[in-house]
């Protein structure tokens, strides 16, 4: 086979007309200013927020598909939007400094801590996939996620003050619900009890209600299951049916040891 004839068979076969992976690096620019821009004491809100509406633009340019959606309406809605979600960000800070023994400072929360950076972006995220808006928002949660192991979908729902502690191996599916004052820990799954296509539009997801606590390595799944309030869910639970409010839901593993003694 000669150099062209190969050439022209790769061609044949890159068969995606919108996969452009630049949209990728600028989504990653786009996502580390909005959070510098929110965050970072030194950066100045003003000058961007005009740089982000600039990225913005470059966004809707690569990957607002649909032509009869007027994608560059989006950035004045979310703009508006900004305001408040800094306002959940800090709730959550707060949370994490109130519930981690750990923590020294609300300062290395800010910047130290891997939950924390991934709920930011989550809800950075998620003000941008209420849009409709095509691709940008998993693009801005998988940044995350690659920097720190938790996997939230932007679509799913999220109360106030949400801690997770540790954060590698979280998993949040796209229709889970969490409520308020809900604590996480490394390892979580929030999923689907069924993995089909035909569920698409169905809420496949858990719904976990206020103040529950969910320990490492627990797995949650179900559209149906609900963890009721006030609950608290043992490390490597693993639940497939609703609990009640006030529950507590542990695992019990049989564990033996065996001792050698000396003859």
């Amino acid at each position: 086979m000669d150099y062209q004839s190969i050439i022209e068979k790769i061609k044949q076969n890159k068969k995606q007309p919108n996969l452009r992976y630049a949209l990728k690096e600028k989504v990653e620019l786009f996502t580390n200013r909005l959070f510098y821009t929110l965050f970072d004491i030194d950066t100045p809100v003003d000058i961007n927020l005009k740089k982000l509406e600039n990225d913005f633009s470059e966004l809707t340019e690569m990957a607002c598909w649909e032509t009869g959606k007027p994608c560059g309406k989006i950035w004045e809605r979310y703009l508006t939007a900004l305001p408040k979600v800094l306002e959940s960000l800090n709730l959550d800070a707060e949370a994490i400094v109130d519930c981690d023994p750990a923590s020294m400072s609300i300062e290395e929360v800010y910047m130290a801590y891997p939950g924390f950076y991934a709920i930011a972006i989550y809800r950075l995220a998620h003000e941008l996939y209420k849009e409709g808006f095509p691709l940008v928002p998993r693009l801005m949660t998988e940044y995350a996620h690659s920097r720190t192991g938790v996997d939230i979908n932007p679509g799913a729902h999220i109360g106030k003050s949400f801690f997770i502690d540790h954060a590698t191996g979280v998993v949040i599916g796209e229709s889970a619900i969490i409520k308020d004052n809900v604590k996480i820990y490394q390892g979580v799954t929030l999923g689907a009890l069924y993995v089909t296509k035909e569920l698409q539009q169905t809420k496949r997801h858990p719904t976990i209600e206020d103040n529950v606590t969910i320990y490492a390595n627990a797995t949650i799944l179900g559209g149906k299951t609900i963890i009721g309030a006030n609950s608290v869910i043992g490390g490597n639970a693993w639940i497939t049916t609703s609990v009640p409010p006030n529950s507590t839901v542990f695992h019990t593993p049989e564990i033996k040891i065996k001792t050698i003694t000396n003859v």
